[in-house]
This record gives structure tokens, sequence and C-alpha cells, in this order.
């Protein structure tokens, strides 16, 4: 049994695809087919149910895929120890699709200013995913937004954010400053998926006011949702980082009146996990980052 056989089952069950496996690893589909099949006949039973269109862990899949990621982090975190300078290595980092395009480009732009001979990795999933990846070292460090049903894993509250409103620009509330929750009580809102933290936040806050919203449309993508409120489906609440980003003259952003809806940003890692004095200088840097997020009173395009 070879460590790079046990990189490849960990890629094809991350995928669910050799050949999007093998792609990502910068092999070629039979190459990795291969591997696995070696390692199967190896252990004796199948690791993977071939279908298709995709491919789905066997009991004993789940079974060796859970040891296979104790085994390759250890390798990892001894490799870590070894040559940890401090300037070289990589920093594995994950952030939620809400949280990623926003936060991480200006973060990581500033650590390789810092740190120019680092690379630092970039993992975009959902919470629940990218709690696992911690949990089976994967990632060094996940950019979250609370609530966290977390065990054995570290938390720190990193800044508050606001939700702001997004509306079509055509729509009449556009000449209202700051919009009551009585003003959109019968619009049609537009979310995104379950799988969204987002999504929790908002309905949490909405239930929390004792208003409902009505006639929910649900996207996977936070651009997604932008869109089809600039179509005229209906309102949704946006993280401010991302409407200050945004530049289309199609839709607008206000503020809701008190109490107003916000999130709670945090930075999660595994505390048993060996960190190199480079992941630690990331760690500290998104303190750092996030302090003159909180603090800059960067206005939100209102109009």
């Amino acid at each position: 049994m070879e460590l790079e056989q046990l990189r490849h089952m960990a890629k094809v069950a991350e995928h669910g695809n050799f050949t999007r496996a093998a792609a990502d690893l910068g092999l070629t589909q039979p190459a990795v087919s291969r591997s696995i099949a070696r390692l199967e006949e190896e252990l004796g039973q199948p690791l993977f149910e071939r279908h298709s269109r995709e491919v789905v862990l066997t009991d004993a899949g789940r079974t060796a895929l859970a040891m296979a990621r104790r085994i390759l982090g250890m390798v990892d975190d001894l490799k870590a120890q070894i040559t940890d300078d401090g300037a070289t290595g990589r920093v594995r980092v994950g952030a939620i699709p809400t949280i990623a395009p926003y936060f991480l480009p200006g973060l990581i732009r500033q650590f390789r200013d810092s740190h120019p001979r680092a690379h630092v990795g970039v993992v975009e999933d959902t919470t629940d995913k990218l709690l696992q990846k911690l949990a089976d070292g994967e990632i060094d460090l996940a950019i979250l937004a609370r609530p966290l049903n977390v065990k054995y894993l570290e938390v720190e509250d990193l800044f508050e954010e606001e939700l702001l409103l997004v509306i079509a620009a055509d729509n009449e509330l556009c000449r209202e400053p700051v919009i009551g929750l009585d003003r959109i009580e019968s619009m049609p809102f537009v979310l995104l998926g379950e799988a969204h933290c987002l999504s929790d936040n908002i309905l949490h806050f909405c239930r929390h006011n004792a208003f409902n919203p009505v006639a929910l449309e649900r996207t996977s993508q936070l651009a997604t949702v932008q869109e089809l409120v600039a179509l005229g489906h209906g309102v949704s609440l946006i993280p401010a980082m991302a409407g200050r980003m945004d530049t289309s003259p199609r839709r607008v952003y206000r503020h809701l009146a008190e109490p107003t809806p916000t999130r709670r940003i945090v930075a999660a890692w595994n505390p048993y996990r060996f960190r190199s004095r480079l992941v630690e200088a990331f760690r500290k840097l998104v303190r750092e980052f996030s302090l003159v997020r909180q603090s800059s009173n960067v206005s939100t395009r209102t109009s």
C-alpha cells in the first residue's frame, strides 16, 4: 500500500468521479482507476460502487477513507514540523461561498506580500463540508458564519456584518433611505438553498421579529439571488461585503430599520492538528484584517 494510493482514493471520494479526481491530481483517468483497483485488490474489498456518472463509497470504502485521511494528515504534519521555517510551505484556507469571493482576495494578497514564498490554497464550500475538512485535517483554517454546531474545533469571533436589503432599481422602496420590516412583509423573498447558512441567518432574524417571508424562491449562488432581485422576482438580504462590491445599476441596497439584521463572521481550526509558523502567521493576519474591516467606515452603495 502506497501513500499516493490513499491520496487518490481521498480525491475520488471528494469528487465522486474518477475523471474530475484525475484532473485535480494532474493525472489521467486510467492511471487513477488503476491505482484504486490495485488498492482494492490489496485490501480484498471494493472501495467504490461504480455508476454511470458517479462513484459512491462502499461501507469498506468509508472505513478506509477515514483511516486514509488520518494517515495522510499525520504525514502532512510530519513534513510541516520538519520544514517549519515560517516562510515556505502552504496554508489551506476554506470559506463559505458568501464570504470567499469578498473577503479572501484582499487577505491573500496581503499575506503574499509578507510571505512571497508561501502558497495559499483556497477551498470554497458549505459550512458542514468545511467543518468536516477541518476535522479531517484537509484544511488549516475556515472562515465561516455563526451559528455553528461544532465539536473539538476552536472558534474565534472576527467581526459582525450587517445584512442589507437588496431591491430592484425600479422598486418604489428605493426612495426610502431606511426601510422598516412592515414595508417588505408582503414581498416575496429570494434566498439561497438550505445548505447555505446565510438563509438560516435571514429566516432566524425574520422569525425572531415575528415576520415570515412569503413565496420563497431558492437558488444556489449569491450572484443569482442578486440577478433575480434585479429582474423583479422579489427582495433579499445580502451581506454588506457583497453589496459593496456590486456595481450593477439594476439594483440598490438599503439599511433595514432597527433591529438591524447581522451575521457573525468567525475563524475555526482544529486544535489537535499541528499548526506551522506559517499557518499561525496567516491566522494572525486574519485577525488583523478583520479588525480593519470592522473598524473601517466603508460606505455601502445605496443609490
